[in-house]
């Protein structure tokens, strides 16, 4: 003969104070959630010309370039956001440069990447729409001097 057993009726305050442990359970989650949004929000709001500028700048520092200057063009100019100018020490390091540039604009889903000057060595040019990045041999940058070209002081200052 099996024997039922009855239930202990649970107290009010019992109830009261299980219910207030899973609401509270249940916002500290949701507070947990929402840090985690805001911090894809800010990632987020970094547009794609500020990732190409960074990794342009990473693959660079990697391959040894010389004399980086990163010019903002936003507000000034409607070519690009960023110009990016840089030396390297051979026509075969900025060849080798531009390649690598191209591989990582196209990673981040940069299209129609163009790439002017890489038979001749001298100033080789990688356009990713976004962000221009002129490199040249030593040179030929000083030659051209187009730092000045961006540059806030007015001729003859």
């Amino acid at each position: 003969m099996a024997t039922k057993t009855k239930k202990k009726p649970v107290s009010k305050k019992k109830a009261a104070v299980k219910k207030g442990t899973a609401a509270k359970k249940k916002t500290s989650k949701k507070i947990a959630v929402k840090k985690t949004t805001r911090a894809k929000k800010k990632s987020a709001t970094r547009g794609l010309p500020e990732k190409m500028r960074d990794a342009a700048l990473k693959v660079l520092d990697a391959r040894q370039a010389e004399d980086i200057v990163t010019v903002d063009l936003r507000g000034k100019s409607i070519l690009a956001d960023f110009a990016i100018i840089a030396s390297g020490r051979s026509s075969r390091q900025l060849a080798a440069i531009a390649d690598y540039l191209g591989a990582a604009f196209t990673e981040l889903g940069a299209r129609k990447i163009r790439i002017e000057g890489l038979p001749q060595g001298d100033w080789v040019l990688i356009d990713a729409g976004d962000v221009l990045v002129h490199l040249f041999r030593p040179e030929v940058r000083r030659y051209y001097n187009i730092e000045a070209i961006w540059s806030h002081h007015p001729r003859g200052a």
